[in-house]
């Protein structure tokens, strides 16, 4: 117990909300509060008033939340947003303080929890390296054995003797990760910060954290991408409304955490802001339906998966419709349609409100997020909507077969087959 890396009791961070809004304050206005409070004070011990002080709303951000995190674990943290999280990331890197309990951290820590944090935005990057490196304690010797491989990981070259102020949110992002993953942290913390950046720099740094851990250094990692928890991560931790909700396998964990959410998700009301199609039918609602037939947005590859849309038909009399269901990746490339058109059975639908389904008995996909786009046409396109909504693949296992699924090794689109084998006499 006493080697635990990071060993986290009782912690709370209680927040004051409501009340006067906070305004700048000038040396004068500090004095003349001062006096001020003090004469409430002293009208209070004759009787003149009773000097109480204002009352403010509070909320605890979290409570009562103990865990412990061995040396060389890597450790996801999972829950909604505004569960506590990114508070508790920064009680760990000593930004705030607890309003109880406490949490001891015992080695060299790098965090990354928004983009460009411990940098000067008037230094060039260069300057900001060495600034971060003498932050963590490190010589300059250390930082310049490392500064080349930064850079490069980076890919900034040509910026790099450039104040940052100067840089994209991209361009900070990319450098801010680099230096907390390359300056030989004991312990790293991660937010979700990862998703600021494209696609392709996603993937280099969960390949970078998945090599950092694989050396034995501790990683705590806040994310809502479920198929990376699973992947990088040999505990998980949930956390709901502030409080230590679960902790264990991330595949258990994370499916606890699912379930929690199916009661409102996988459902959304689709924006009435123009566009594309005449109009004569539109789509207002969309539903994703798991195998239990509850409402949900995450799913295991391999697993069923229902699309139900709900539609206005504005046509005089009954007309026949096609209907169509996209999943495109973050590229915007589109990996499978499902289609009525494709299948040649027009839906015949009638004026007024309606629904159709689309069931998908077996979603052969890889894991990773992909956006859902829906439309419908008749002789003409009727409605089109580019971005319904979203659903999550998560790991899970090949159609008859018990091997994990990766996009990088197997595709994206996975396609159920037969091997026959002829031998010669």
């Amino acid at each position: 117990m006493s080697g635990a890396a990071i060993r986290v009791e009782n912690l709370g961070k209680m927040y004051r909300i409501g009340g006067p809004v906070e305004r700048y304050r000038t040396f004068r206005d500090t004095v003349a509060q001062g006096f001020a409070r003090a004469g409430r004070r002293v009208r209070s011990w004759f009787g003149g008033g009773n000097g109480a002080a204002p009352k403010y709303e509070t909320i605890w951000a979290l409570k009562d939340v103990s865990f412990e995190i061995q040396p060389g674990e890597v450790v996801g943290v999972i829950g909604r947003n505004g569960a506590g999280k990114s508070t508790l990331l920064k009680i760990l890197s000593r930004i705030t303080e607890p309003t109880e309990g406490r949490a001891v951290v015992r080695g060299r820590v790098g965090s990354l929890l928004e983009v460009g944090t411990g940098f000067h935005p008037e230094l060039t990057g260069r300057e900001n390296v060495y600034l971060n490196g003498a932050i963590l304690g490190m010589k300059r010797a250390e930082v310049d054995r490392k500064f080349d491989e930064i850079v490069a990981f980076a890919e900034i070259e040509k910026l790099i003797d450039t104040p940052v102020k100067h840089y994209s949110s991209g361009m900070y992002l990319r450098l801010a990760f680099a230096v907390a993953a390359h300056l030989d942290p004991e312990i790293l913390l991660v937010d979700e910060v990862l998703a600021v950046g494209d696609a392709a720099f996603q993937g280099k740094c969960l390949g970078k954290m998945k090599e950092v851990g694989e050396g034995g250094r501790t990683i705590l990692f806040v994310s809502h991408n479920m198929a990376a928890i699973r992947t990088l991560c040999s505990r998980c931790i949930l956390i709901r409304e502030g409080r230590l909700a679960a902790q264990g396998d991330p595949a258990d964990i994370v499916d606890d955490y699912l379930q929690g959410q199916q009661s409102s998700a996988g459902e959304r009301t689709l924006q009435a802001s123009p566009r594309p199609g005449r109009g004569m039918i539109r789509l207002t609602d969309v539903e994703i339906l798991n195998s239990g037939l509850q409402k949900a947005t995450s799913f295991a590859t391999g697993e069923r998966a229902i699309f139900r849309m709900h539609y206005l038909c504005c046509f005089d009399a009954p007309t026949n419709a096609h209907f169509e269901v996209k999943l495109k990746n973050h590229f915007g490339a589109v990996i499978v349609t499902f289609s009525t058109y494709l299948k040649q059975r027009p839906i015949p639908i009638c004026p007024g409100q309606g629904s159709i389904e689309c069931s998908v008995n077996s979603l052969q996909i890889a894991p990773g997020r992909y956006t859902v786009e829906l439309n419908c046409s008749t002789v003409d396109l009727e409605d089109l909507v580019p971005e319904a909504t979203h659903i999550d693949i998560i790991d899970g296992v090949f159609h008859g077969s018990h091997v994990r699924i990766k996009s990088e090794v197997h595709g994206v689109v996975l396609l159920t087959h037969e091997w026959t084998h002829h031998s010669r006499a």
